[in-house]
């Protein structure tokens, strides 16, 4: 979600004909990825406490609606799933368009609570951004609203790409390390591949209070991979990660749109993910830029790791297609897309 909104904030920020403005109001107020210089970022000047969870929402409530009368923006844009309903009460009765884009999965769950204050709200939203077409139908069913469209995220340009003889044999996959990423099946497919002088490099950090780093590397020390199934942690420069891997692995069972496999698409790296409800299907062609496995059909997954493994003659034909793949998810072109429909009347 932060990444996306980095790219997309960045490319408004290019137009000299655009003021960008940038709020940030989370618990952590933390900007990982590069912006601009010129876009004008607003954050408050108080921390937010959980042990006073309510006064502090109410507080960042009202500096949202301060500051967003302040800038008197032409346009709003907000993403996340919870974030969304914050922004919409925030304005609620100003005369400020508001375009927002849910960023999980478009099955999830979200509580009574929530799952009401949604249906009430996303419907005084100007439009509503999905990530699929996929997610477009379950929000048209959910939601009764007239304007929402389908926009795909952004893909990085990979500036350092390498050519794939320079590479290693490695098998790469990223993601936050969350139980729906099942990065112990991964490493328990890797542990029955046959894959002398291979390893498998896991790029991310623990998230939602799991603490699944210990678990994962109390299995690879189970297993007796110590040697070949490296777990980094959290990098920010994952595109040295994508420049020199052949094989990108992802075991999600839950996406919204997963932007790891499109950024390991652009570095030509063939990808092999479950074919979980949206998003890996909008990005993988089977057979052609990589393979789609049924959720955790394990034994498949294996079958086609093992076939790229073997046949490079096959992985180095992928690797050209996954580069041609998604040249259409430019940053530019994903950028036009929203201008587009943010700045739009209907």
């Amino acid at each position: 979600m932060e990444r996306v909104m980095s790219e997309l904030a960045g490319y408004f920020a290019s137009r000299e004909e655009l003021e960008v403005h940038l709020i940030l109001y989370g618990i952590s107020r933390e900007i990982f990825y590069e912006i601009p210089d010129n876009i004008l970022i607003s954050i408050p000047g108080f921390k937010f406490h959980n042990k006073w969870r309510l006064w502090y929402t109410i507080k960042t409530i009202y500096f949202l609606r301060v500051t967003i009368k302040n800038i008197r923006p032409d346009s709003i844009l907000s993403f996340g799933e919870y974030w969304n309903s914050f922004v919409l009460l925030a304005v609620r009765f100003l005369n400020y368009p508001v375009f927002i884009s849910d960023r999980c999965s478009p099955v999830k769950e979200f509580g009574l609570f929530h799952g009401l204050l949604r249906k009430f709200l996303y419907t005084k939203a100007s439009g509503i951004i999905a990530q699929t077409e996929t997610a477009k139908q379950f929000y048209s069913r959910q939601i009764a609203h007239h304007n929402i469209t389908v926009i795909s995220n952004p893909v990085r340009n990979n500036t350092s790409y390498r050519s794939f003889k320079e590479r290693e044999n490695i098998i790469l996959s990223v993601g936050r390390l969350i139980e729906t990423k099942h990065y112990d099946r991964l490493i328990k497919i890797f542990h029955k591949t046959k894959a002398p002088g291979w390893k498998l490099v896991i790029i991310g950090s623990n998230a939602l209070k799991q603490d699944n780093m210990t678990k994962l590397l109390s299995l690879v020390n189970e297993l007796e991979l110590k040697s070949c199934v490296v777990i980094e942690g959290k990098k920010s420069n994952v595109f040295d990660y994508y420049n020199k891997s052949k094989i990108f692995a992802f075991t999600s069972s839950s996406e919204g749109f997963p932007n790891v496999i499109g950024e390991a698409l652009a570095a030509g790296v063939p990808a092999i993910s479950y074919n979980c409800i949206a998003g890996p299907s909008d990005l993988i062609s089977d057979g052609i830029n990589g393979f789609l496995v049924p959720v955790f059909n394990d034994e498949l997954f294996l079958e086609k790791l093992q076939l790229l493994v073997d046949d490079e003659t096959l992985l180095t034909q992928m690797s050209k297609e996954a580069r041609n793949s998604v040249t259409k998810l430019s940053t530019a072109n994903i950028g036009d897309k929203y201008y587009s429909f943010i700045t739009s009347k209907s």
